[in-house]
């Protein structure tokens, strides 16, 4: 009985001539063959398979590189190899041993807690002692660095190219945040089957066929000599990812309906102001290391604001050298250079208090959620340009019991109830506070608050108490996110962002 031969179309064709040549070929050597692309070599592959003519075959390639982290290790040492090699043969108190080796206080502490889990020192009364093993140790047999080493040597390293006794150590430094960077690849392969591989010669023969009808094939009646290709509602498509908004923004939005909700009005500033506004009018004396060149951007182009109009000038002169409402001032000489000094604010409270400038009568609520800029070292929780939430409550009664509750309310609807209040110093706020939160074990500060001095708000016909805040959203936003490095918030890491922000654990 002759063999019933399916229907075929050109790019099947194709793919089972190749195969007839050499089977099996992984999908990239068949790219190459046929020329398709991969979405229409799989299209053709899923057809041959539900024919029953071809076999697909899939595997996970699974390789290594080194992260950043990884780098540094391997060039500096493991945190706890650096700790071994600064402990003494007798005991060393904790923060001597710290200093001797160099770490932070995260390299510190992981370090002094891989050294205990392996028994390679005690601790005794505060001090840290090697033992019989640890004086023995021998850094060679550290299958965490050998892996490491061998990775180095070859980025793009698949598991199987490393020794057995380093493979568990592999996964290991991948629980150690950004050492490894794993890569999955799915290499698929096809073989062609008996039953394609009986397929008669003619049957394989290239016809010319069209997959959709166009008014000029039909006007031409072209349709009547070729071949019309079955529509497959079955083949394969590739995994199309939509659109979604930043991890960071969604965070913002979720702030933002929170204060809404709370009843407050959102405020928006420029990024450019003088000193005056951003310095003077919150009583920072002139001599305040803050407005040094070290930490906060002057322009050189506007490098002077022109303060000329400016009916608060002479006022602030006076509360800055003489004070207010019985206050003393700063008993230093000021300057009208100084405040006419354009920078890169250093805070939004600048826009809250150019708001009560024009609103000095309560009641007012307002809250902005916009960048400022400050000349900090970039680490994992610093940068030079980052988010603050501001907001400020200007009422009759407004007291710092109020003040309190409304920080822990917008925390709480974060989702943080450990937070706690600690007294703080600001020079435009009295009493003041600083906010932490408690992230890992540890009290991480998160800005801070208090009531405006009369010094600032008097002076703008505001009689009733200021409430003010100024929180960083860039940290509530690893905590929400689970990050250990705030750089990794403005990283196109692809992944991460088309998980929403999941899966990158601290």
């Amino acid at each position: 009985m002759a063999m019933e031969v399916p229907e075929l179309n050109n790019a099947e064709k194709r793919v089972l001539l190749l195969l007839r040549e050499e089977s099996p070929q992984p999908l990239d050597r068949l790219m190459q063959g046929t020329g398709f692309e991969q979405v229409e070599l799989m299209n053709a592959a899923s057809w041959l398979r539900s024919k029953g003519l071809v076999e697909i075959e899939e595997s996970v390639r699974v390789s290594y590189s080194l992260d950043a982290e990884g780098e540094q290790f391997l060039e500096e040492g493991f945190p706890e190899l650096r700790l071994l090699k600064a402990i003494p043969d007798g005991p060393i108190a904790m923060n001597d041993l710290k200093a001797a080796s160099g770490l932070d206080q995260s390299g510190f502490s992981i370090g002094i807690g891989w050294l205990k889990r392996t028994r390679l020192i005690d601790i005794e009364k505060g001090n840290v002692v090697l033992t019989d093993d640890g004086r023995s140790y021998d850094e060679s047999d550290n299958a965490q660095l050998t892996a490491l080493k061998w990775i180095a040597e070859d980025p793009g390293t698949e598991l199987e190219g490393i020794p057995d006794t380093e493979r568990k150590a592999v996964g290991e430094l991948e629980k150690r945040g950004k050492v490894l960077r794993k890569k999955e690849t799915i290499e698929r392969t096809l073989n062609i089957t008996e039953k394609g591989s009986s397929i008669p010669e003619d049957a394989l023969e290239l016809i010319d066929t069209i997959g959709q009808l166009t008014p000029e094939i039909i006007a031409s009646e072209k349709w009547k000599d070729v071949e019309m290709r079955r529509y497959d509602i079955y083949s394969f498509s590739p995994m199309a990812k939509p659109g979604r908004k930043h991890p960071l923004q969604v965070i913002i939005e979720e702030v933002r309906e929170i204060f809404v909700q709370m009843g407050f009005t959102e405020i928006t500033g420029e990024f450019v102001e003088s000193a005056f506004w951003n310095m003077d009018m919150l009583f920072i004396p002139q001599d305040h290391p803050a407005r040094d060149m070290q930490d906060t951007f002057y322009l050189a182009q506007p490098a002077a604001a022109d303060l000329s109009r400016e009916p608060l000038v002479e006022v602030v002169r006076g509360v800055h050298e003489d004070g207010w409402g019985g206050g003393v001032g700063w008993g230093a000489g000021w300057t009208l250079d100084n405040a006419q000094r354009m920078l890169l604010r250093t805070h939004t409270t600048v826009s809250t208090i150019r708001y009560l400038s024009d609103h000095p009568d309560p009641p007012v609520k307002v809250f902005s959620i916009e960048k400022v800029f400050r000349k900090e070292a970039v680490d994992s929780t610093h940068l030079p340009e980052f988010l603050h939430i501001e907001g400020i409550i200007l009422e009759e009664n407004a007291s710092f019991r109020m003040l309190k509750g409304v920080l822990e309310e917008f925390y709480r609807r974060m989702g943080i109830d450990e937070i706690r209040i600690r007294p703080g110093y600001f020079p435009y706020t009295e009493p003041s506070l600083e906010v932490e939160v408690l992230f890992e074990g540890s009290w991480l500060e998160m800005g801070g608050a208090g009531i405006f001095r009369p010094e600032v708000t008097e002076p703008l016909g505001v009689k009733h108490p200021v409430l003010a805040w100024g929180l960083g959203l860039d940290r509530l936003a690893m905590l929400r996110l689970g990050l250990s490095d705030i750089r990794d918030l403005y990283l196109s890491d692809i992944e991460w962002l088309q998980g929403g922000g999941a899966g990158k654990k601290a």
